[in-house]
């Protein structure tokens, strides 16, 4: 497992810091972010490919301009993804004891996707 990460691309941010006492992981854009705890940032990345993988799977469903809506949630966090197979968006809300909503355009989601398979936490 990666001790430290720091990655980052249009519109995203996502880090991993294995030595961190509470707040190990980091999701973020490029006007905010969040440290997260270990099993937050498990949830996030599960959650996020099970959604991505929704969204492929729906391709074949929709006509072109159809768009679509998606979510998905788990006690630590809820998730949701909103456009086309091809192109969509993301939004997260944090449960629990610290209450906090960000989102990422569809520029960044694919991207953001890409670099949470380089983390392998989840």
């Amino acid at each position: 497992m990666i001790d430290r990460l720091l990655k980052q691309g249009q519109g995203w941010r996502l880090g991993w810091d294995s030595q961190a006492e509470i707040y190990k992981g980091l999701v973020g854009s490029q006007d905010w972010a969040i440290e997260l705890t270990e099993a937050e940032l498990n949830e996030f990345c599960r959650l996020l490919h099970q959604l991505a993988q929704t969204m492929e799977q729906m391709k074949d469903h929709l006509m072109d301009s159809e768009r679509i809506a998606c979510e998905a949630e788990s006690d630590l966090l809820w998730m949701e993804v909103e456009g086309f197979p091809h192109a969509y968006s993301l939004r997260l809300i944090l449960h629990q004891d610290r209450r906090f909503e960000g989102n990422w355009s569809a520029d960044a989601v694919k991207e953001l996707i890409e670099a949470t398979q380089l983390l392998k936490v989840f």
